[in-house]
């Protein structure tokens, strides 16, 4: 018998060949087509808009380009206020944190200093002033909104500082 000569490339190679012209034509190829595309749309239109202008002398060219640096110099205008706003808007809220949690502290220290002053044990301390800091800062409360271990170390660090003193 005489042997078979096969021609045909293994079967893997084949497939993985098959693969790397997939992510070729994947990475390069339909980036570059619609960049092609892209290119051959913009053409016309830019020559639309260009051959007028170019065609007409420099006043007719400020005339024909106005509406556009208008409408242009409108967008920029609406973005700028837009950002200002943004800004202004995230100052004044960090200004409204900043004096509730002055506040929230303000009120810790006070009721801190009375518990103290009072001679009450530390668990009743830490209740008297949470009562107290409830009942005076409801607002600085409810926008900060401090999770109740939160407040409960908040509470006792101050005490302790209180006490230290």
């Amino acid at each position: 018998m005489s042997p078979i000569i096969v021609l045909a490339p293994p079967a893997p190679l084949v497939l993985m060949l098959a693969l790397c012209a997939l992510a070729f034509i994947q990475l390069v190829g339909l980036p570059l087509l619609a960049a092609l595309a892209r290119i051959a749309i913009s053409v016309p239109i830019v020559a639309m808009l260009a051959l007028p202008a170019a065609a007409s002398t420099g006043s007719d060219l400020l005339t024909t380009l106005t509406p556009g640096l208008l409408d242009l110099a409108g967008v920029v205008l609406t973005a700028l206020i837009g950002l200002a706003a943004v800004r202004f808007q995230r100052w004044t809220g960090i200004q409204i944190e900043a004096r509730h949690r002055e506040a929230l502290h303000s009120a810790i220290m006070s009721a801190a200093r009375v518990a103290v002053a009072r001679g009450l044990t530390r668990d009743v301390a830490t209740e008297f002033v949470a009562a107290y800091v409830h009942a005076s800062v409801p607002d600085a409360l409810k926008r900060l909104s401090p999770s109740a271990e939160t407040l409960d170390a908040l509470v006792r660090s101050k005490l302790l500082e209180v006490a230290g003193h």
